[in-house]
């Protein structure tokens, strides 16, 4: 699809004004980030709904949903980083949003027709998608904490390190988007087990399970960090262990739905 060339064009021009200007140190110019992120997210969003919307009805395919996450991702961290230093995570999600985009178009998976499509089902797909999208952006922002702990550790103060912003700013924006994500996907899986009937003809039982694991483990997470100040190295581990199991929970059960079960 060339919508789906031009706007992988626009965001790698994105990528390479971003690396270029944080490596020479200098400030991201607000409203020339703004201008390149919104037109890459207005083509980006144009280009997802022409791949999930037909007249057969709504594609939830694995990689087309993989790329309505990384349109999700993409327009909270350039909403947030307006007022946030959140500039850094673009080096890592813009590649990975190239990515997702290319490949978008490789496999088409499950359709739900418009007659199943009810608000209660868009509901908690918004919420879910919410969720993890915010529980993506904590992980991304806790691999560069953990980087950034190590490299400080070992006095290494050169390269990117130059450009991050101080490890307690860091981790103070960990949690707040852990303590929003937590809180979309408690109303994600309140939403599942209310609206969505008879979990397990739908195939839905490894979703559940995983989705509460996560949801248990970051509440364990963030009861540590409100009760004993949990930070650091227990924090970060706590993060990503979560994400790793809500990873699980969605494409873990989608490509066991889509691609192995699917083969055989």
């Amino acid at each position: 699809m060339l919508i789906n060339l031009l706007t992988t064009g626009l965001y790698l021009l994105t990528w390479i004004y971003v690396l270029r200007t944080l490596l020479k140190r200098e400030s991201l110019t607000t409203n020339i980030m703004l201008g390149l992120m919104a037109t890459c997210l207005c083509m980006h969003g144009i280009s997802t709904y022409l791949s999930l919307f037909d007249s057969k009805g709504l594609h939830l395919g694995l990689l087309k949903v993989t790329s309505l996450f990384f349109f999700v991702i993409n327009l909270l961290v350039t909403v947030s980083s307006l007022k946030k230093p959140l500039h850094s995570l673009f080096l890592v999600l813009l590649p990975l949003t190239i990515i997702g985009l290319l490949t978008s178009q490789a496999f088409d998976g499950p359709i739900i027709s418009g007659s199943d499509i009810t608000p209660e089902l868009i509901a908690h797909i918004l919420l879910s998608i919410l969720a993890y999208s915010l529980l993506a952006i904590a992980s991304f922002q806790a691999m560069f904490l953990a980087y950034q702990s190590k490299q400080l550790k070992n006095k290494h103060f050169s390269g990117i390190m130059g450009i991050m912003p101080p490890l307690q700013t860091m981790e103070t924006l960990m949690f707040e988007l852990v303590w929003t994500g937590f809180i979309f996907l408690t109303l994600s899986i309140l939403t599942g087990v209310i609206f969505i009937e008879d979990m397990l003809a739908q195939k839905l039982t490894h979703k559940t399970v995983f989705s509460i694991i996560s949801w248990v483990i970051y509440a364990i997470l963030l009861g540590g960090r409100h009760r004993l100040g949990w930070r650091g190295a227990v924090a970060i581990r706590y993060v990503l262990g979560g994400f790793a199991a809500l990873m699980l929970a969605y494409f873990g059960t989608k490509i066991v739905l889509e691609f192995i079960l699917a083969a055989r």
